[in-house]
């Protein structure tokens, strides 16, 4: 069974080795120094949520441009694998500490389909994605702190690695406690293009999809 038929059939797709393990930690690398550098380091990126038991290191796209350049460098291929016409929405960065979970719940419309890439652990341990067995047809705002009775499967994730899933009809989370000291992980998202969640397309920024007129 291929990817696309993977994700058609189960809701989501493992994509092992999607980049080089050293890219993936370059990467990482490079976000940490240049973060420094415009003297924002990533020590001051932390911000709460209802997903998380406290706060954790987040870094988003649009306040760093090598991320964005990576959600529509990517977005060919994640649309061929999957078998869709896409458009990019969003993307973050997030680092989780030791013990970390993030609890389960459901995406908002921006994130219609979605990759979870583990960049890097500080210990080498994998730490599993679980994602809900069942397609949820209307998503609800609900955050809980595991599955209840609900099937899910549970994804294994070396740096490298990525999970396509879609975020808006799966519910998904980390419910087992992080191993390692720290962990970090880069999340992208895409609508498909003339679908219903279209609007969210470049974070909702209309004027992204506008003609260019440069009225030279």
């Amino acid at each position: 069974m291929n990817v696309t038929e993977r994700y058609d059939q189960d809701g989501y797709a493992a994509v092992p080795r999607l980049i080089a393990p050293s890219v993936a930690n370059a990467f990482l690398r490079q976000l940490i120094t240049d973060m420094e550098a415009r003297g924002t380091p990533l020590t001051a990126q932390k911000n709460g949520s209802a997903l998380l038991r406290r706060d954790a290191i987040e870094v988003y796209g649009f306040h760093y441009p090598p991320m964005l350049g990576l959600l529509w460098g990517l977005t060919p291929f994640v649309a061929n694998a999957i078998g869709r016409d896409l458009l990019p929405a969003y993307s973050y960065f997030r680092i989780y500490q030791e013990g970390d979970i993030c609890r389960v719940h459901s995406d908002r419309p921006s994130c219609e389909h979605s990759l979870s890439l583990t960049l890097d652990y500080s210990d080498g341990v994998a730490w599993d994605l679980e994602i809900g067995t069942d397609h949820i047809a209307v998503p609800k705002p609900v955050v809980e702190e595991d599955f209840g009775s609900a099937g899910f499967a549970s994804v294994s994730m070396e740096p490298g690695d990525g999970v396509l899933y879609q975020g808006v009809h799966r519910r998904h989370g980390r419910i087992t406690p992080n191993p390692n000291a720290w962990s970090a992980h880069l999340f992208l998202h895409w609508v498909e293009r003339g679908g219903p969640n279209a609007a969210f397309a470049f974070d909702g920024n209309h004027a992204a999809t506008r003609p260019v007129d440069l009225a030279l």
